[in-house]
């Protein structure tokens, strides 16, 4: 079996799978723009991280870090800031994600090298 190259991408995959039963365990499934915010985004993320840990590429990570920010903002942009509970959950979930994926990005040779090896245009 290949070795994980990344930790933080099966992390992420788990923090997807939250995502999606987060509703049900924390009782907000039936506002449904929370509940559907975080199955959509919980299903996203875990494929991408899943994606992720089995094939590597630098544009999974960005892709996580876009869906952190989505994640993030998604209480306000959808409607559900103030139910407290799925408004915590969204932005505590999105600062694990966002903080994993930059991680994986600064500290991976293979991914620093190829941003910052670019020619000048």
């Amino acid at each position: 079996m290949k070795q994980v190259k990344h930790w933080q991408d099966p992390v992420n995959a788990v923090a997807g799978a939250w995502l999606i039963v987060s509703p049900w365990v924390l009782g907000f499934q039936g506002i449904s723009p929370a509940m559907w915010t975080m199955v959509a985004t919980g299903i996203v993320l875990g494929a991408v991280a899943l994606g992720a840990t089995f094939v590597p590429k630098q544009w999974e990570e960005w892709t996580e870090v876009v869906l952190a920010v989505w994640l993030a903002a998604s209480p306000w942009l959808v409607g559900f800031a103030a139910m407290e509970t799925a408004m915590v959950n969204a932005v505590l979930v999105a600062a694990l994600i966002l903080v994993l994926a930059l991680w994986v990005l600064v500290t991976d040779k293979d991914y620093l090298g190829s941003s910052l090896n670019r020619p000048a245009h």
